[in-house]
């Protein structure tokens, strides 16, 4: 059965049932004329008053404890994502749906300083944009993340950003001050520096260039910076995987990181079409190897092996990454130590020390 290709600037054609959907519909030609509206792919943004903003979690895989993420979905349509589940809590598709039917928390600085204003609240860093990007591209139009930038700043919080969008260095002017108090870290994700498979595995985030030009940009301006090399995946960029160290050790990285593809839940079938049309003769071996690394199956949630997995493929992928980040002496990534003793909530006096 031949597999459609996904619309231009789309990561999937596919818009599977999520695991929730009561019901599932499939449509059959009885021999009536239909006449066919032709599905839109225009993104399509719903506004959300939140009750809450702050996630906490008990991961040991991942160095924060709380994150905020001021948007559901992501246009950036990276067909790994491993958002992409997230998206049937809302009745939606992990596929095409989770590309172009967005939901944005337009209260959230207000949920934001009224949480980080409890009489009982300890600061830790925040994990920000983390679910799905923070800078993806309609951040440009609802500054959410700006606006939780700015919150930070003025109570003194502590922050981390992972993200692999340009539209960072918008803000600049906020992260540089973050920095001058060792209040913020940044990673820069970085899959590949070939940009005929950016477009096709990431095709709506920035070109690898304009991340390791945004890269220099942050180190020359003394924000804490490194790289993220997720996912690798097998056959299809982990070659790639000292080139993009070197790349962004030489861009202003001081520590790296490195996930192991995942495909949980639906992204498993979505993955897997994406790779039969795009990669029809390796297709079976890339497959193979994933199964490999995650105890036979698509995949393995437990922790400790979720992000790196296991089996002769994996050894030999970390091995890969110990080499090469200690030739090119970057640290491995944790989470670097920022202040949380300068947290203060406007209005309430520093501790006196």
């Amino acid at each position: 059965m031949p597999i459609s290709p996904p619309p231009r600037g789309r990561g999937t054609a596919s818009n599977p049932h999520n695991r929730y959907a009561p019901t599932r519909s499939q449509v059959e030609d009885d021999g009536w004329y239909q006449e066919e509206t032709p599905p839109s792919h225009a993104t399509e943004v719903r506004r959300e008053q939140a009750r809450s903003v702050l996630t906490r979690n008990q991961s040991p895989d991942v160095g924060f404890d709380r994150s905020v993420n001021p948007y559901r979905g992501c246009e950036h349509g990276c067909i790994y994502c491993f958002a992409r589940p997230s998206h049937a809590y809302w009745d939606l598709s992990p596929g095409l749906d989770f590309e172009t039917r967005l939901i944005a928390k337009t209260n959230m600085a207000e949920r934001l300083e009224e949480e980080l204003g409890k009489p009982g609240y300890r600061p830790q860093p925040i994990a920000l944009g983390i679910n799905t990007d923070a800078y993806q591209p309609i951040e440009r139009e609802y500054r959410l993340t700006r606006q939780a930038l700015e919150i930070c700043l003025r109570y003194r919080h502590p922050l981390h950003l992972i993200t692999k969008s340009s539209l960072i260095l918008r803000d600049l002017d906020l992260l540089e001050a973050l920095a001058a108090q060792n209040l913020v870290s940044v990673a820069i994700s970085l899959t590949t520096l070939d940009d005929e498979l950016k477009r096709i595995m990431e095709p709506r985030a920035a070109a690898p260039a304009a991340r390791l030009r945004t890269m220099r940009s942050l180190h020359a301006h003394g924000v804490p910076v490194g790289v993220l090399c997720a996912p690798l995946i097998p056959m299809v960029n982990d070659m790639e995987l000292e080139r993009l160290l070197e790349a962004a050790r030489d861009a202003g990285a001081r520590s790296a990181g490195y996930v192991l593809l995942r495909l949980p839940l639906e992204i498993a079938e979505l993955f897997e079409e994406w790779l039969r049309s795009h990669f029809p003769e390796r297709a079976e071996h890339v497959m193979s190897l994933i199964r490999q690394s995650r105890g036979g199956r698509n995949y393995d949630s437990r922790f400790g092996t979720r992000m790196s997995g296991e089996g002769v493929f994996a050894e030999l992928l970390a091995k890969r990454f110990r080499l090469a980040i200690r030739r090119l002496g970057l640290e491995p990534r944790g989470e670097p130590a920022l202040d949380c003793s300068r947290f203060c909530p406007p209005g309430r006096q520093l501790a006196l020390l």
